[in-house]
């Protein structure tokens, strides 16, 4: 089974991250190997550029893939959107630049140019907005167009919009917002593998800013420690043997409210208390 990963840009450092999280990392790194074997039996990563990936995975090529939403909406393909991944939030937007007066997309004068990679969604939204331009098809650097000349307006993802003000450019409309995704391929949806895949990730993502709590707990301080832990379906209580009655207390804990937890159930009677990274978490 092949998972089709970002072979370049903002996607691909934080994409294989995950995937070493999960249990999938590849076996090797050489940057001239395209298509390399993960520690997983039966798995390999093969790596495509992030705007080809959608219609690679549609193809039947891999069964899964992870890129942006704005590759796999722009393709226009028919897979399938397991998760949202968490990272490589962005947004893609209308900028234009900031002398330029336009403040509104109404405002775009007719004719004018607007440069972007994103053809599909461009022609979409001028369509839905009734805007009368010419779109000016581009493999990269949208950003300098307008500074050189060669456009009026730019389509293009912004993650912090540092990159738009650093070109003097300022966005006047959004039109979608985007993160990384696993797909999928929709005929490949029952095969084991891809279950097991799609819920190692969802683990890894579950885990992601909780902790694990243990604690010894005395029997007369069980009840007022429980009334204090937050937990999906109740903590996990079992018996500690020992000369006195004790009980142990699991439970997986927000990272952001773990301090004030800590606090309480000690001060609730609870000893003993260890806080243990989770790497992943499956339900």
């Amino acid at each position: 089974m092949r998972i089709a990963v970002p072979s370049k840009g903002r996607l691909k450092e934080r994409t294989l991250e995950l995937l070493e999280a999960a249990g999938f990392a590849p076996t090797y790194a050489d940057p001239r190997a395209l298509i390399v074997p993960t520690k997983y039996s039966g798995v390999e990563l093969v790596f495509i550029r992030p705007e080809d990936i959608p219609w690679i995975v549609e193809s039947g090529a891999a069964e899964l893939g992870i890129t942006g939403h704005d590759y796999v909406m722009e393709a226009g393909v028919d897979v399938e959107e397991l998760l949202d991944l968490g990272y490589g939030h962005s947004r893609l937007v209308l900028a234009v630049p900031s002398s330029s007066g336009i403040s509104r997309p109404e405002d775009l004068p007719e004719g004018a140019r607007i440069a972007t990679k994103f053809v599909n969604l461009a022609n979409d939204y001028l369509k839905r907005k009734g805007i009368k331009a010419k779109i000016v098809k581009i493999s990269g650097s949208a950003e300098i167009m307008p500074g050189i000349g060669a456009a009026d307006a730019i389509i293009d993802i912004s993650s912090t919009g540092t990159t738009l003000r650093l070109h003097g450019l300022v966005p006047i409309d959004e039109l979608l917002k985007s993160s990384a995704r696993l797909i999928a391929n929709k005929e490949a949806l029952n095969n084991p593998i891809v279950n097991t895949v799609t819920t190692m990730i969802k683990g890894v993502i579950l885990a992601k800013n909780k902790k694990l709590l243990l604690m010894n707990v005395p029997d007369e301080s069980l009840e007022n420690v429980i009334k204090e832990l937050p937990a999906m379906s109740g903590p996990t209580v079992s018996k500690v043997e020992g000369e006195k009655p004790m009980w142990e207390v699991i439970v997986a804990v927000d990272e952001d409210i773990i301090n004030d937890i800590i606090m309480k159930v000690k001060s609730a009677g609870a000893k003993d208390i260890l806080v243990v990274n989770i790497e992943r978490l499956v339900p």
